[in-house]
């Protein structure tokens, strides 16, 4: 059954962003792959989509395991898979020269080098799919520079110059790549005082999970490259483009206010 119908691998599916697109494609009758660390998750989640799918646990920075589970997800697939999701990605805050070095790593092997394992591991899947779409999950600390998070927003910058790369290096293959930019979503992943500080509308407004799920659906029947949630942050990026001093001054006296310090000129 499952070589009939259209297929998703969603890495950090147990929860958040990636639960609620595992959720939105198994509704729309797509066989879903569904992988994370959080077993709990997993399980909880197969029992929602009625076990019609894969659940299983992967480390996305381990390139074995992840070639191992993209061959398993293969076998039920009839060697095809019609969009990639790489979602997985951790947060860790924190000034640079304080952040542990163990903790940096961590956030690296993550956010970055498990989307480049990724990415690679579903090069041939997505090959063999028409009209597939390889999905990489960026974020708006890509549109300037995050201080208190710098580690963090230099993953997502690497994630979308390589998702701008993909993009053009895939098209030899008939191969679409994408990435999302979304701003803060409410999910675990978001510390309390960013989660306090959200104003209640414009672009730095709390969005739901399922909002971004309804906007990995649209990026599959879509060649639009960055998809900001909301759309608002265009126009922010369109700023940092034209005045990033001005950003960046804007940015300092923000870190001020929450270090409870007098900004530096």
């Amino acid at each position: 059954m499952a070589e009939a119908r259209k297929s998703i691998f969603i890495t950090g599916a147990a929860s958040g962003m990636g639960r609620e697109t595992a959720l939105l494609f198994a509704r729309k009758g797509w066989f879903v792959g569904a992988y994370d660390v959080n077993q709990a998750g997993l399980d909880s989640l197969a029992v929602e989509i009625d076990g019609h799918g894969l659940f299983e646990l992967l480390d996305v920075a381990d390139p074995d395991a992840f070639r191992a589970a993209m061959a398993r997800f293969g076998e039920a697939t009839g060697g095809t898979l019609d969009l990639m999701f790489n979602n997985a990605g951790v947060g860790a805050g924190g000034l640079l020269d304080e952040q542990p070095w163990d903790e940096i790593k961590r956030v690296i092997d993550i956010n970055l080098i498990g989307v480049i394992i990724g990415a690679r591991a579903a090069i041939p899947f997505l090959r063999a799919t028409p009209g597939s779409l390889l999905l990489n999950m960026s974020s708006s600390s890509a549109i300037f520079g995050t201080a208190g998070i710098s580690i963090y927003s230099a993953t997502k910058h690497a994630v979308r110059g390589l998702t701008e790369a993909l993009s053009i290096e895939l098209k030899r293959y008939g191969v679409r790549a994408n990435d999302l930019l979304p701003g803060l979503i409410d999910t675990p992943l978001l510390s309390d005082p960013v989660r306090g500080m959200a104003p209640p509308d414009g672009m730095w407004r709390l969005i739901a999970p399922s909002a971004v799920a309804e906007v990995v659906w649209q990026a599959y029947v879509s060649d639009t490259l960055h998809w900001y949630i909301p759309e608002e942050l265009r126009d922010f990026h369109a700023q940092v483009v034209r005045e990033p001093e001005v950003v960046r001054d804007e940015r300092t006296e923000l870190l001020a206010a929450m270090l409870g310090q007098a900004p530096t000129s």
